[in-house]
């Protein structure tokens, strides 16, 4: 529906709406540059040192690269698998979409906490002690996203049509293999970015599950958080706002990649 044509009521619905999403990120934000904040409706001063001893600090880098590095291998790992997996579900064995579904939603039924004792009781002798490990978080977060992975690519391939479109390279004398990379892949890159970047966005944001697995021996930027928001309130904004920026910056730039290979394959 139109906004414009339905009204000036809509406009309203929806500028509350918005200024409910924002408005706790924006007194997030004014009190990371709040140098004194105490009885006043605004800070009485300002300032960037919060900031500036936040970028400082080799520990909050250091966190931040390993929580990126952990959440880049684990879509790419899912991509990896997922994407033929469910392009060879939906093409050629849709009797077992029923199946998948019911598997991939398996993580919505397990909460964090029960997730994490059973994998660390699992992994934590024999063969497979791998607990407290990247392999284990890695693994972990594999599952975590698989309801994003699996349905975003699902729905682009029945988007697309992607039964006909394989069928009418086939037809045309282009291999299957072929035909996967030069047709069905470029048409449906847009809708894997989005589920790239949902899955980034959900890991990045994980916290009991990497907290209860690798606490106590890999600091992620959640674990960062959690350990220093005791120590200043102003400080644990900052590190609040670094974050969503740099999550709002990453999913600009895969965004407009994506608008850039659609328009590409649309041309």
């Amino acid at each position: 529906m139109n906004i414009r044509k339905a009204g000036f009521a809509p406009r309203i619905v929806m500028l509350l709406f918005m200024a409910y999403l924002l408005l706790p990120l924006l007194a997030t934000g004014l009190y990371a540059l709040a140098r004194d904040w105490q009885d006043s409706l605004l800070p009485t001063a300002w300032t960037f040192s919060w900031f500036s001893e936040l970028l400082g600090d080799l520990r909050f880098l250091s966190a931040l690269w390993t929580s990126l590095y952990l959440c880049l291998i684990s879509v790419a790992l899912s991509l990896v698998v997922m994407l033929p997996a469910v392009f060879a579900i939906t093409v050629y064995f849709p009797h077992w979409e029923h199946f998948m579904k019911g598997l991939v939603v398996l993580p919505y039924a397990v909460p964090g906490v029960v997730a994490a004792v059973g994998l660390i009781r699992t992994y934590s002798s024999g063969p497979l002690d791998i607990a407290g490990t990247a392999y284990l978080l890695v693994g972990a977060y594999f599952v975590v996203i698989l309801p994003y992975m699996y349905q975003g690519i699902r729905n682009s391939l029945l988007t697309v049509s992607a039964v006909e479109l394989l069928q009418a390279a086939e037809l045309l004398g282009a291999r299957r293999r072929t035909a996967f990379l030069t047709v069905i892949l470029p048409n449906i890159w847009p809708g894997i970015i989005v589920s790239s970047l949902l899955s980034f966005s959900v890991l990045f944001g994980e916290f009991v599950l990497t907290n209860m697995l690798v606490g106590g021996h890999i600091k992620t930027i959640q674990v960062y958080l959690y350990q220093r928001v005791g120590e200043s309130g102003h400080l644990a904004s900052a590190i609040a706002i670094s974050y969503f920026v740099f999550i709002l910056m990453l999913s600009m730039v895969l965004m407009k990649l994506g608008r850039r290979m659609g328009g590409e394959v649309s041309k």
